[in-house]
């Protein structure tokens, strides 16, 4: 059984993703798949939609599949997971800005890698199970694959809060924090589908939507602002231990299970892209940590914790009181001859 089938069915080339039991993840092999398709159908005039989407009812994508990355990392071998991310970060930029429309359904988990396949896309549908997350500090890495441009400007500080917390967003608070575009009842869309494939038209999609259910988070915005705001992380953890709500005692409870250098540092790549960056300067950001972080981070001990050993208790470089800023810093400098380099479309 492949892992993806890609065809061309009426006015659309399909992808679907086809590993359900391993929540969709990505490999390096679909990725390469995925891109190829792209640019063949560019000039394609008898392809005038892509229709992204994924078998299964638990995930569309649930992140990159990293236990190759953690075997040759492991071995002091860097070089399989550097080209991962370098070819996994063009892809996504190539997905941003595909010249015809791309469709993602977005149910269950899209997490990570997920969210760099269909989280940039120019139409993206989420439905009852949508549930949208960033969670890559829980494994000692940072928000990726574009992650951190969207989180750039979501509103106020809600960038800082989903990066810093993993915390899952439903259809609402994905809409909300530009995660996705439109509500679709999961029950209309294999006829939503059929009538994208049969006309190639995404003006399809608005007759099918519903308003968004509300969205938990717009209604704690004030609070997360506040909380949230500065660069400064133990700064932001005072705030939350002062405050003892529930969404502050959350907040404390995921971000102590998270990298506290993964955290510091995702602070300071949203603070240097601001709302202005391009998604282009969010993936050569991204990539300067990739590039750098089986070596100088937490991402090698954040696998073994979570996924090879699975006893969930990872021994991190530092407290999240003593990050020395020079890591911060080590992480995010110029990369020089290594710099992530994207052509433009």
């Amino acid at each position: 059984m492949s892992d993806f089938q890609i065809r061309t069915e009426g006015r659309t080339g399909r992808i679907t993703l086809t590993r359900p039991k391993a929540l969709n993840a990505l490999t390096y092999a679909m990725c390469t798949a995925i891109e190829e398709a792209l640019d063949r159908w560019r000039n394609d005039d008898s392809v005038t939609l892509v229709l992204l989407d994924a078998e299964g009812d638990k995930a569309f994508c649930a992140g990159g599949d990293i236990a190759e990355m953690y075997r040759t990392g492991t071995a002091g071998d860097y070089g399989y997971a550097r080209r991962f991310w370098r070819d996994e970060y063009r892809l996504n930029a190539k997905l941003a800005a595909y010249p015809k429309p791309i469709v993602a359904f977005l149910q269950g988990f899209t997490m990570g890698g997920g969210v760099g396949l269909g989280g940039h896309v120019s139409h993206r549908i989420t439905g009852e199970s949508s549930q949208v997350s960033m969670p890559e500090c829980s494994i000692g890495f940072v928000p990726d694959v574009g992650g951190t441009y969207r989180l750039a400007r979501a509103p106020g500080r809600l960038g800082a809060y989903l990066g810093l917390t993993a915390a899952r967003m439903g259809p609402g608070d994905a809409i909300h924090a530009g995660f996705a575009d439109s509500f679709v009842p999961e029950a209309r869309w294999p006829d939503l589908k059929a009538t994208l494939i049969r006309s190639g038209d995404p003006d399809a999609i608005a007759a099918q939507s519903d308003t968004p259910p509300d969205s938990p988070l717009a209604a704690a915005q004030p609070e997360i602002d506040a909380a949230f705001a500065g660069t400064d992380l133990p700064a932001i953890l005072d705030r939350l231990k002062a405050s003892g709500t529930p969404l502050a005692q959350q907040a404390l409870k995921a971000m102590g299970r998270n990298a506290p250098l993964s955290l510091a540092t995702t602070l300071q790549m949203l603070d240097r892209l601001g709302t202005d960056a391009t998604i282009r300067d969010a993936l050569e950001l991204e990539y300067r940590v990739s590039h750098r972080i089986m070596e100088q981070g937490d991402f090698l001990e954040g696998i073994r914790a979570a996924i090879i050993d699975k006893d969930r208790n990872p021994r991190w470089r530092h407290g999240a009181d003593s990050v020395p800023p020079g890591a911060v810093e080590a992480l995010l400098a110029p990369l020089g001859p290594d710099t992530l380099t994207l052509e433009e479309d």
